[in-house]
């Protein structure tokens, strides 16, 4: 007998121990020729190793060699395509001549492909090859997750012929139905949940994070290094089998980003002797990319699943890779969709090379992108939107980024600007950054251009540093230093207003009984002799004292004690000036007077008489200063007083008069003038001083 070569003589690895199948095959054939006295009649030669085996086995066992064998009776040359080659050949004939043959997950795809290529089927014999390897398969194979994975990886080299036995269909079911169980986990054996993306749709994308997160759960690192043609599957699969999105989707993104968007399989494979750009790499990568496209999620569902950062990552590979237009449409819109949720560290920056800065593909793309955002969500509602903001906002800083290329034009940038409309913008301070950037980076530019890029700047939409940057800033043109010059004084007197009204409603609110009235319409003090700073235990009505407490507790970051003692000294003065303001007015009362009496000389023999007090009202008296009536005004100047009194006591405390301050008039002089009239009809007059005057009723 010939047998083959010594030199390919071992089994495939198996992590099991097992003897030399080729010895195992000899020592079978000798034996069976001992037991039979037949000689080998047959010769069966595959590939460069050759088989002297005897005619009955093959011819009872096989219905492929009962077939050859009754056409030709000394050589059969099986095709170099047999399945699993020599090494498994060599397996099946040993189980021909009777030994029990060692099976495991590493050659039981192959031996089963070779069974049936073969023929050896329960026609030629009860418990055939066929029929044993199948039971192996479904009892032991696929009952066990990393035998499944075996099994799946060893039918690559056996397609199509284990497609066709259900080989590889059976793997992936029974993957499908073992990472649900896993996702399930009835058996409560996980420590820590299933991996979601939830976490990184708020952070930028980084390869380098998900390799970290799929080390925590090794089936998904199982599931991400099969081949693609079989990973496909799987996910289908999961999805048919009822897992959820959430779970199913992070796969396709930890798959994609190994094997598509990672820099070190990249260099792994230049390592590996492919070559940086090579046809066959890049048509590789573009087949994979463009099928990872139709299993990810899209529209609004994937919001949720799939950070966005991940859509930009694949975008910039498409560009590298030449993806097709129609692929790379699909993402940018996938991409508008999903745009208030993405981070400027995601976006496409430009790569300056013999291009300017404004026929960069990646400008151009990303100026697309927010374009169809602004069509979709923009030009179709002009209700604000809190997304629309972010969105502007984001491109305005991503301008601040481009704005840095030298070779952008003042035309082409104030289009850019207008890619997202000017309403859509709650703030324009990053607008200001982006513009300041650009400025300094075109220093030549005319007063002209200079107005003409930053027209769309509007300084009342500036914060007020950002507006107080604009004034000193000597880049921007002259009209728009003008312009945020008078916002900041708007700005700076509107504070001083508020702050001023603010304070007067909230401590002097009766100053006024008008402004009371508008301010505070349920107030119950409406009139100057009901002051809202009086004890009671109504809600509403507190002492003084008790409000500057609760003032000095809730906003003493705002007002100091020297402030609250200020503030009282103004009140002080403002009430003596009330005072001399009343004297002001019975002077120019004084002076009326004198002018009507000049005109009606009263008839002679009437100058010395003075009126009856019985004629006049009662409290009506007649001095130099005209008629008054002391009763109203006493009751009136009463109530101003003990306003005022009221409320200059808040902030005096322990504070020392300052100079120059003058003691009011006290109402005890008030009452001493309206309880003690002029005895004669002759009084003192202050504007001829030293000299009397004659009073006319």
């Amino acid at each position: 007998m010939d047998t083959a070569s010594s030199k390919d003589t071992s089994v495939l690895s198996s992590p099991f121990s097992s003897p030399n199948v080729a010895a195992l095959l000899k020592i079978k054939i000798i034996s069976w020729s001992q037991e039979t006295g037949l000689p080998v009649s047959v010769t069966v030669r595959i590939d460069n190793r050759t088989f002297n085996l005897h005619r009955y086995p093959l011819f009872t066992k096989s219905g492929y060699f009962n077939r050859k064998l009754s056409e030709s009776n000394e050589l059969i040359e099986l095709p170099s395509n047999f399945p699993g080659g020599p090494e498994t050949f060599e397996m099946i004939t040993l189980f021909i001549y009777g030994s029990s043959t060692l099976v495991d997950p590493l050659n039981v795809a192959a031996l089963r492909c070779a069974a049936q290529f073969l023929e050896m089927t329960e026609d030629y014999g009860s418990g055939n090859l066929c029929e044993r390897f199948d039971i192996y398969l479904n009892q032991v194979v696929l009952q066990s997750w990393d035998d499944t994975l075996i099994v799946l990886q060893k039918c690559q080299t056996l397609l199509p012929l284990a497609e066709e036995l259900l080989i590889v269909s059976r793997c992936i079911e029974s993957l499908a139905f073992m990472a649900c169980m896993e996702i399930l986990d009835p058996e409560r054996r996980r420590e820590q949940p299933v991996i979601t993306l939830e976490a990184l749709t708020a952070q930028p994308w980084s390869s380098e994070i998900v390799k970290e997160i799929v080390s925590h759960d090794l089936w998904i690192k199982d599931l991400i290094a099969l081949p693609f043609k079989f990973f496909k599957r799987v996910i289908g699969s999961l999805r048919r089998q009822g897992m959820k999105e959430k779970y199913v989707s992070p796969i396709v993104l930890f798959y994609t980003s190994k094997w598509v968007l990672s820099k070190k399989t990249r260099q792994f494979r230049e390592n590996s002797g492919e070559k940086k750009g090579d046809d066959d790499t890049n048509n590789r990568d573009l087949s994979v990319l463009q099928c990872v496209l139709d299993l990810l999620p899209m529209g609004e569902k994937s919001s949720k699943v799939i950070p966005v950062g991940f859509y930009f990552s694949l975008l910039s590979r498409s560009v590298e890779l030449g993806l097709e237009t129609d692929h790379k449409g699909k993402l940018i819109d996938q991409i508008a969709s999903l745009l208030h949720l993405a981070q400027v560290e995601d976006f496409l920056l430009p790569t300056y090379g013999a291009e300017s800065g404004s026929s960069s593909t990646e400008l151009m793309i990303m100026e697309s992108i927010f374009s169809r955002y602004v069509s979709f969500n923009m030009e179709s509602s002009h209700i604000p939107s809190s997304n629309n903001y972010v969105v502007a906002e984001l491109w305005d800083i991503y301008l601040t980024q481009v704005a840095t290329d030298p070779r952008l034009g003042p035309k082409w940038f104030m289009d850019l600007i207008l890619t997202v409309p000017v309403h859509s913008r709650q703030s324009h301070d990053h607008l200001y950054r982006a513009l300041n950037t650009f400025l300094q980076v075109h220093p030549e530019l005319s007063q002209e251009e200079k107005g003409m890029v930053c027209k769309n700047l509007n300084c009342q939409k500036l914060s007020q540093e950002v507006c107080i940057e604009a004034v000193q800033n000597e880049l921007m043109p002259l009209r728009l230093i003008v312009q945020a010059l008078f916002v900041q004084q708007l700005s700076t007197h509107q504070a001083f207003k508020e702050c001023s009204d603010s304070f007067r409603y909230t401590h002097c609110g009766e100053f006024s009984g008008s402004l009371s009235s508008s301010r505070f319409p349920n107030s119950k003090s409406q009139n100057l002799g009901e002051s809202p700073y009086i004890d009671g235990g109504e809600t509403g009505s507190r002492p003084l004292s008790f409000l500057l407490q609760k003032d000095l507790t809730m906003q003493k970051s705002e007002f100091s004690r020297k402030e609250y003692e200020s503030t009282s000294f103004r009140i002080q003065n403002l009430e003596h000036e009330l005072m001399t303001l009343k004297r002001n007015l019975q002077l120019q009362n004084i002076s009326k007077k004198k002018e009507l009496t000049s005109v009606n000389p009263r008839p002679y023999g009437l100058e010395g008489r003075t009126m009856s007090k019985k004629r006049n009202p009662i409290g009506q008296v007649t001095s130099c200063i005209g008629s008054v009536n002391f009763t109203s005004q006493r009751k009136y100047a009463s109530r101003i007083l003990k306003v005022f009194r009221r409320i200059s006591l808040f902030g005096r405390g322990k504070s020392k008069r300052k100079p120059g301050w003058t003691k009011p008039v006290q109402e005890d002089n008030v009452k001493r003038v309206a309880k003690s009239p002029p005895e004669n009809k002759h009084c003192y007059c202050p504007v001829k001083k030293g000299s009397l005057c004659e009073a006319n009723s």
